[in-house]
């Protein structure tokens, strides 16, 4: 049984670009793919390691907090200002490493419970 062409409406055009934008991570070659999920985790890592050193070395939570999080807001800036439609892949590991390292505070602070 063969299935018929789906026809080109809204919501055709709707589920194709979320399908896109949901699965486009995972498509282009292995270096690629490969070089996005080493960015990532090793944003994690940094994440996890660098909240608790600057915990240890500076002391004061608040203060750690605002220079990760304008450290953070400044790359995102940069990379709205600097990239168009298509993002390089040194603008995607960037974007992963910093997905690492919020998903690392955000599970941090779970974990302290605060």
């Amino acid at each position: 049984m063969t299935r018929l062409p789906l026809q080109r409406t809204r919501l055709d055009g709707v589920q194709r670009r979320l399908g896109t934008q949901l699965l486009g991570g995972f498509r282009g070659s292995w270096r690629r793919r490969s070089l996005l999920v080493l960015a990532l985790l090793l944003g994690f890592y940094a994440g996890e390691n660098l909240t608790a050193l600057w915990l240890e070395q500076v002391g004061m939570r608040p203060v750690v907090v605002l220079v990760m999080v304008l450290g953070l807001e400044l790359l995102v800036r940069l990379r709205t200002r600097f990239v168009g439609e298509r993002p390089a892949l040194a603008w995607l590991i960037a974007d992963n490493l910093r997905l690492g390292v919020v998903y690392a505070v955000v599970l941090e602070a779970f974990k302290l419970g605060s």
